[in-house]
């Protein structure tokens, strides 16, 4: 069972969305506004945030930042803004998946289970726990941290993943498409501008160097 907050204006949605996801065994807590759902995010644990856009007070996309300042839980946006630039400007800001208004709840709860699918996993024992080095990168897959030259540099749960895996295959080279199955999954809605964002902020985490891009193929670790 997983606990899903859904910060929605709109209070019909809010009780639809309650009724079908309870039904299907999840816990469910609701907010009306921007800041009543990031005031709720920050005081109860949740497995997953279902996101609107146009709200009182502050914007789902003002929301989502703040969340992603502290915290790699998923994210759906469901939102009535179906717009490319406004997807865009989601995906961008960390978000895991966007549904657009009207939508159907098998939809929604297919794209739900899909995101957990993708971010819950079981825990490792410990004995399989390891910290992954290259130079002066270490990924501690126990405290899911990222430490560059001993100090801890702040990952979101995409860009975690991506460096997780490039990693773990140090000698590979992924094409966006290889990045965007691996780590978005089968049923992204976007384009590869998204990985190349997303790497664009791990240089600046880690170094320009800390990846390589070959050209004409996609990216791989640097030397």
């Amino acid at each position: 069972m997983s606990r899903i907050l859904v910060v929605e204006d709109e209070i019909k949605i809010q009780e639809i969305l309650t009724e079908f996801l309870q039904e299907n065994g999840h816990t469910v807590d609701c907010a009306g506004d921007g800041l009543s759902g990031v005031a709720m995010f920050q005081k109860h644990s949740y497995d997953l945030v279902l996101l609107d856009v146009m709200m009182p007070k502050i914007d789902g996309f003002a929301v989502l930042e703040l969340i992603r300042q502290g915290s790699h839980v998923p994210i759906i946006m469901i939102t009535a803004m179906d717009g490319e630039e406004y997807q865009t400007k989601g995906f961008d800001l960390q978000v895991d998946d966007y549904i657009t208004k009207p939508f159907s709840m098998n939809l929604v709860l297919r794209r739900i289970e899909a995101v957990l699918r993708r971010t819950q996993t079981n825990p490792e024992p410990v004995s399989t726990r390891l910290m992954l080095e290259h130079g002066c990168i270490t990924l501690d897959k126990e405290a899911c941290e990222v430490r560059v030259s001993g100090d801890t540099v702040p990952f979101t749960y995409k860009e975690y993943e991506i460096l997780k895996l490039l990693l773990e295959n140090k000698n590979k080279v992924f094409t966006r498409d290889e990045l965007l199955r691996q780590i978005w999954g089968y049923d992204f809605i976007g384009d590869d501008k998204t990985v190349n964002n997303h790497m664009m902020r791990i240089r600046k985490k880690l170094g320009e160097d800390s990846i390589v891009t070959v050209r004409g193929v996609g990216y791989k670790l640097g030397e």
